[in-house]
């Protein structure tokens, strides 16, 4: 599954929120406006010291953390930024924040070929907020995805335990064959039985005197 970015008002299938999470003037240090800064001027390398020096000063910085996870996927680190996202969900209260945290931690995992992680994730993101369309989008495409990969597995399982079954199955047919074979010879004894008798009472009814009256 091939991921895009995602701007504010772009919608694409495996979209990535793109935008650095911008943080009130009360809340926002130094560090991260510069940050923030060299981020929308797609200066990423040198966004990431100043999101790492606003997360030094204040390690529940989720806005930074969160930040930092973007410019690490732009970067094409993913696994760092899946960690950054896991810092922002642990640390943030902001609903909407943890959300998008989870919406691209699940972009993140699926450029990691995590497909199945990626899927928790945007079920995580749903469950905040059940309006986003682009993680209800993702998911359908990342659980038809699964689907596909299992198809094969259970065909191989399946043939796996054919041959288990062809010796039983062999097996099973020589003892009813043999059933069968003593049940005719059983009857063909009968019969020669049954026939000898009938000899038997004629040569008698032959050699047997009639009855003097």
């Amino acid at each position: 599954m091939e991921g895009g970015l995602k701007g504010l008002n772009t919608i694409v299938f495996m979209s990535f929120m793109a935008s650095p999470w911008l943080a009130t003037a009360q809340d926002e240090n130094a560090a991260l406006r510069n940050g923030n800064k060299h981020y929308r001027q797609g200066q990423y390398d040198k966004a990431l010291p100043e999101y790492e020096k606003a997360i030094q000063q204040n390690p529940r910085n989720t806005i930074a953390q969160y930040n930092m996870g973007n410019a690490r996927f732009r970067t094409n680190n993913y696994n760092e930024a899946q960690k950054a996202y896991d810092e922002a969900i642990a640390s943030g209260s902001d609903k909407s924040l943890k959300e998008r945290s989870y919406y691209n931690k699940g972009v993140t995992l699926s450029k990691q070929k995590k497909l199945q992680e990626s899927i928790d994730a945007w079920k995580n993101a749903l469950k905040l907020d059940p309006t986003d369309e682009d993680a209800r989008f993702n998911l359908q495409k990342a659980l038809n995805e699964l689907k596909k990969q299992q198809q094969p597995r259970q065909q191989k399982q399946q043939q796996k335990q054919q041959p288990k079954k062809q010796p039983q199955q062999r097996q099973q047919n020589k003892l009813d064959k043999r059933k069968i074979e003593q049940y005719l010879k059983s009857l063909q004894q009968k019969e020669q039985e049954v026939q000898r008798k009938i000899q038997q009472n004629r040569a008698r009814s032959i050699t047997q005197p009639d009855k003097d009256w």
